[in-house]
């Protein structure tokens, strides 16, 4: 038996992660002095407690013993366990010694090099190979070409939240925000950079976005794509526009809408969306 596992970074929401048993470890988000894992707060309310205390909240690895305790229920069967990019997290570290300590007979703890679903993505490419009954040595060899083609790229409405987090200048993000400015980040080789900037009304902007996209995505593997986002009150029917525009394409045979968990949701902020896929070049 294969058994997935994969910290909550994912964001592939509980009704695929039961659709495929994929058990998720929670990362944890830091409150000041609080500590709550991942997926105990909504995004409304981390959202509201970020805004109150006009700072962005920390985020931390699985706590070891956690880990440990979720990996020991597996210790005699083929394990894969996916992490976010271990240039954002050391979550990747944190499982492979829940590994060793749990006593795993076969395990293959995968760097994703990526965030978010584009995780997402390799780990249901990695369950449909172990429903084909394909081996977990050739379940890791696939996902060795496989991450270099994963697409992820949001579109981020604000960038005061990463502001806060000292991902970027205050000064980046006033200006970026007066002149409406909103940039697309893109995953490259485990990091977040930024690709180009729209400018106007999210909406509008996020319609651009999949537009400039649309050439990519008919080249994509066609099994699925990810709508991901931080969408509150009046926009989320954005995400459902997305997703409808995609299904219009007649491209993919799955178009899943997730939410972003708390950790993600954390350094983008709210008004965030991306879509992600695999490129079909190389499948």
């Amino acid at each position: 038996m294969i058994k997935i596992i994969a910290d909550s970074t994912c964001d592939i929401g509980t009704t695929l992660a039961q659709r495929y048993s994929v058990d998720i470890l929670p990362l944890n988000i830091i409150l000041d002095d609080k500590s709550v894992r991942d997926g105990e707060m909504t995004q409304s309310e981390l959202f509201a407690w970020a805004d109150a205390n006009a700072k962005t909240p920390k985020t931390a690895a699985p706590a070891l013993d956690e880990a440990v305790e979720m990996f020991s229920h597996y210790r005699d069967d083929d394990i894969i366990a996916f992490s976010i990019s271990s240039e954002m997290s050391t979550s990747n570290n944190v499982m492979r010694l829940a590994a060793e300590e749990a006593g795993c007979r076969s395990v293959r703890v995968i760097n994703s090099q990526n965030l978010s679903t584009g995780i997402g993505l390799l780990i249901l490419h990695a369950a449909d190979m172990a429903n084909e009954g394909k081996s977990i040595d050739e379940i890791e060899q696939s996902l060795a070409t496989t991450i270099p083609r994963v697409r992820a790229s949001f579109v981020i409405d604000t960038l005061t939240y990463l502001q806060r987090g000292g991902r970027c200048s205050p000064l980046t993000a006033l200006a970026a925000n007066l002149l409406s400015l909103k940039p697309m980040i893109v995953v490259e080789g485990g990091k977040m950079d930024v690709s180009k900037k729209y400018r106007g009304k999210l909406a509008r902007v996020i319609e651009n976005y999949v537009r400039d996209l649309e050439p990519a995505l008919r080249k994509a593997d066609k099994r699925r794509v990810f709508v991901t986002h931080t969408l509150q009150g009046a926009d989320l029917h954005i995400a459902d526009d997305v997703a409808m525009s995609l299904r219009s394409m007649e491209i993919f045979d799955e178009v899943h809408i997730t939410t972003a968990g708390g950790v993600i949701s954390s350094h983008c902020g709210p008004g965030t969306l991306g879509v992600l896929f695999i490129d079909g070049d190389g499948a």
